[in-house]
């Protein structure tokens, strides 16, 4: 068995992923996506949360405009 080894690559990759998804599933920014995982972590159903609310904060300002 070889040894393996942390570069810190995969962490990256799956925050991404998570990120994407997170997009592409809510209507938020990949870049609104990636911090709310900085700031709440990779809890599925709190990311969510917070980016229904951060989506219906854009659109009531939107519409306020």
């Amino acid at each position: 068995m070889w040894p393996t080894f942390d570069n810190g690559d995969e962490p990256k990759a799956q925050r991404k992923m998570l990120a994407d998804r997170l997009a592409r599933e809510t209507g938020i920014s990949e870049e609104e996506a990636e911090r709310l995982i900085q700031l709440i972590g990779t809890d599925w159903n709190s990311l969510r949360r917070e980016a229904r609310f951060l989506k219906g904060r854009h659109e009531d300002g939107a519409a306020s405009t």
